[in-house]
């Protein structure tokens, strides 16, 4: 049997070359599931579940995926009126990704949604996070419509100072 021999620093710079080969197909795959992963986990870390998963933030984030991203009918009152998280998975099962990117890039919405984050967001991250949804499959009821400031809504809120 042959030896090779090899510096402590060659094997350091192939486990590093290594773990960069590996990151680069983990997050940029074209096999599609490393584009799903990466969506998921924009969702997670930009917490889209805490808003548009009934019960996750009380949960600590213990619910099963499957009802995640079904929005919400707890609404979200304040002087713009009363808005409710979004179901993102029959939203998107109606979208194509261009619309969706297109969308997302111009999105500009009543509060709570923090649209401004949108701007940190590469093409790339939007349409992980879409393939993501997309995954998951049409799920859930619509969410309430939005009601009007000067209209009383008819569920639970949270109710913003005025």
């Amino acid at each position: 049997m042959k030896m090779l021999r090899v510096s402590y620093s060659a094997i350091v710079v192939m486990l590093v070359l290594g773990l960069a080969s590996c990151r680069v197909k983990e997050r940029g795959g074209e096999d599609g599931r490393s584009s799903v992963t990466h969506g998921r986990y924009l969702a997670v870390i930009g917490g889209c579940n805490d808003c548009h998963t009934t019960g996750y933030a009380l949960a600590e984030g213990k619910v099963d995926e499957k009802e995640w991203l079904t929005g919400d009918r707890l609404g979200w009152n304040g002087p713009w009126g009363t808005t409710y998280p979004t179901n993102l998975r029959l939203l998107l099962s109606r979208m194509t990704e261009e619309e969706w990117v297109r969308n997302i890039k111009n999105a500009k919405a009543r509060p709570p949604m923090p649209w401004y984050i949108f701007r940190e967001m590469s093409d790339r991250d939007f349409r992980d996070l879409y393939r993501y949804i997309r995954s998951l499959g049409a799920a859930g009821v619509e969410s309430p419509a939005f009601v009007p400031p000067q209209e009383v809504p008819a569920g639970p809120v949270i109710r913003y100072p005025k």
